[in-house]
C-alpha cells in the first residue's frame, strides 16, 4: 500500500519539478533579455545626450557637421568658437568600407557556394573551420600585418606617394575582417534552403551551376544579405586596424591610393586627449552617435530582410 502511494506521488513530484525549472528558465532568459534591452537604451540615451551636445551646448548646425571639410573644434573645455565639419571622417568611413564589401563580399560568396555545394564534406569539415578561425584573431594582427606586408607591397608596386598608407590598404584590411562573417552566415542560409528544390530542378534537366543561380541564390537571398550588412557593420566599427593603415591625415582622398581618415580611428585617436564637456569632446561624441545610428540601422535593414524572407516562405 505504501509502494502503491509513493509511487502515484512520484509522477506529481517529477511533473512539479519540471515545471519549476521551466518557470525558472523562463524567468532568467526574461531578465537577461529585459537586461540587454536596458543595456541598448542606455547607451542610446547616453550617446544621444552627449552626441547632441555639439548641436545643443555649442550651437553648431547638423548640416555643418555632416557636410563641412572644416574640423578644427577648441579642446578647452567651455571653450567654443571652433568649427566641427566631420565630412572627411565620413567620406574615409564609406570608402573603406565599401571598398571592402566589393572585394570581399564575391569571395565570401564564392566560399559559401563551395563549402556547401560543391565540396560539402570537405568544406564542413576543413575549410569551414579554417574561415571561422578568423574570426577569433585580434584587430591589432590584421593591423600589425597590414602595416608591415600591405602597406609597403602597395608603395612598392603602386608607387603610393604616402608609402603606402591609403584607403586601399585600409579596404583590403576590412575585406579581410569581414571575410568570415560574410562566408559563414552566406553558408548557412545556403545549407538552410530545402533539397526538395535542387531536387526538383535536377529533375527538369538543370545543370549544378543553373540550379545554384537560379534556385538556391534566390531562395537564400535575405540570409545573404544579412550576412553582408553584418559585415558591413563589422567594417564601420572596426577601429584600430584601420587606424594603422588608413594614414589617418585630414584630407579627401584624391584616389585610392591616397591616404585619409575614417569616423573610428578619429575617435580612438582624440577621445583621450579632449577636456571632458569640451568642443572637441563632444564633436567626437556625435561622432559616435553617428556610428550608433549607422548600427540601428543596419539592424533594421537585417530584420526588414528577414521578415520579408518568413512572409515569402509563408506565402
Amino acid at each position: 500500500m505504501t509502494k502503491q502511494r509513493s509511487g502515484g506521488l512520484g509522477p506529481q513530484n517529477s511533473t512539479a519539478y519540471r515545471l519549476k525549472k521551466e518557470y525558472l528558465g523562463r524567468g532568467a532568459v526574461t531578465v537577461c533579455g529585459i537586461l540587454i534591452i536596458l543595456l541598448t537604451l542606455s547607451i542610446g540615451i547616453f550617446l544621444l545626450v552627449k552626441g547632441t551636445g555639439t548641436f545643443t551646448k555649442y550651437h553648431h548646425s547638423v548640416w555643418e557637421f555632416l557636410f563641412s571639410a572644416d574640423w578644427s573644434p577648441m579642446d578647452r573645455a567651455d571653450q567654443g568658437g571652433g568649427t566641427v565639419g566631420a565630412a572627411i571622417y565620413i567620406c574615409g568611413t564609406f570608402l573603406t568600407c565599401g571598398l571592402a564589401l566589393l572585394i570581399a563580399a564575391p569571395f565570401s560568396l564564392a566560399a559559401a557556394v563551395f563549402m556547401t555545394e560543391i565540396s560539402p564534406k570537405t568544406g564542413s569539415r576543413l575549410f569551414q573551420p579554417a574561415v571561422e578561425i578568423f574570426v577569433g584573431i585580434p584587430s591589432v594582427v590584421y593591423g600589425w600585418i597590414g602595416l608591415t606586408v600591405l602597406v609597403p607591397f602597395i608603395r612598392d608596386v603602386f608607387g603610393a606617394k604616402m608609402g603606402g598608407f591609403s584607403v586601399l590598404a585600409a579596404g583590403i584590411v576590412l575585406a579581410v575582417m569581414i571575410f568570415p562573417t560574410i562566408t559563414t552566415v552566406s553558408a548557412d542560409a545556403i545549407r538552410s534552403v530545402p533539397w526538395d528544390y535542387r531536387n526538383a530542378a535536377y529533375g527538369m534537366g538543370s545543370t549544378r551551376w543553373q540550379v545554384i543561380y537560379h534556385i538556391v541564390f534566390p531562395a537564400a537571398r535575405p540570409g545573404i544579405f544579412t550576412g553582408i550588412i553584418l559585415g558591413l557593420s563589422r567594417a564601420v566599427g572596426e577601429a584600430l586596424a584601420v587606424a594603422m593603415v588608413i594614414g589617418k591625415t585630414r584630407a579627401f582622398p584624391a584616389n585610392l591610393l591616397s591616404p585619409t581618415n575614417n569616423l573610428t580611428a578619429a575617435i580612438a585617436a582624440d577621445m583621450g586627449n579632449s577636456a571632458d564637456g569640451g568642443e572637441h569632446n563632444l564633436a567626437l561624441w556625435s561622432m559616435a552617435l553617428l556610428l550608433f545610428s549607422f548600427s540601428m540601422l543596419f539592424i533594421f535593414i537585417i530584420h526588414r530582410i528577414s521578415r520579408k524572407g518568413r512572409d515569402r516562405d509563408k506565402a
